[in-house]
């Protein structure tokens, strides 16, 4: 019976990533060097609320990867594909920990693919313009928690308000065991 249910998680985490990477072509483009505003996250979240944080971290860190390959990923080499996408969406999975709190587990995985975002900005891109938003930079860690915070914070609402209907109008987000 286990073998039988990992293979449902395997299929049901399948056809979650590939939702993703479609609606990850349906997109509001902020910046040019990456990031942007759509609806990636819901059914990687779904997926975890359904089979646990394991199985959500598994399924982000596939999705994120796969993204970056086919829907024109802006990397900065090889460290800025790790951060930038496989763990940054892997970390979406998260959620999954917080099984039956749903709105909380969506707000603690955008947090979480947040701060994945700032330690690539810091680390990896390690620049930052003169002037932003009218702000003169000098802090590179301000700067890159601004500039995440410009895409992050919508897509992360956007998926608190979509996670909330589908948890009160729907079973979807209802978690099973096996």
């Amino acid at each position: 019976m286990k073998k039988n249910s990992n293979l449902m998680c395997v299929c049901e985490g399948a056809i979650m990533i590939a939702l993703a990477i479609v609606l990850s072509f349906l997109k509001f483009e902020i910046w040019p060097n990456g990031g942007s505003v759509d609806l990636v996250m819901i059914p990687i979240l779904v997926f975890a609320f359904r089979r646990g944080g394991t199985w959500g971290i598994g399924a982000g860190l596939v999705f994120g990867t796969i993204k970056c390959i086919i829907s024109g990923g802006v990397s900065y080499g090889w460290q800025s594909i790790l951060l930038d996408y496989s763990i940054a969406y892997a970390a979406v999975g998260v959620a999954g920990f917080f099984g039956n709190r749903p709105v909380l587990g969506t707000i603690v995985a955008g947090a979480a693919r947040f701060f994945v975002h700032v330690l690539s900005g810091v680390f990896v891109w390690g620049w930052m313009p003169d002037e932003f938003f009218g702000m003169i930079m000098t802090n590179l860690w301000g700067y890159s928690c601004i500039y995440n915070l410009t895409y992050v914070l919508p897509n992360t609402v956007i998926a608190v308000a979509a996670i909330a209907m589908l948890y009160k109008k729907t079973k979807l987000i209802t978690r099973i065991s096996g």
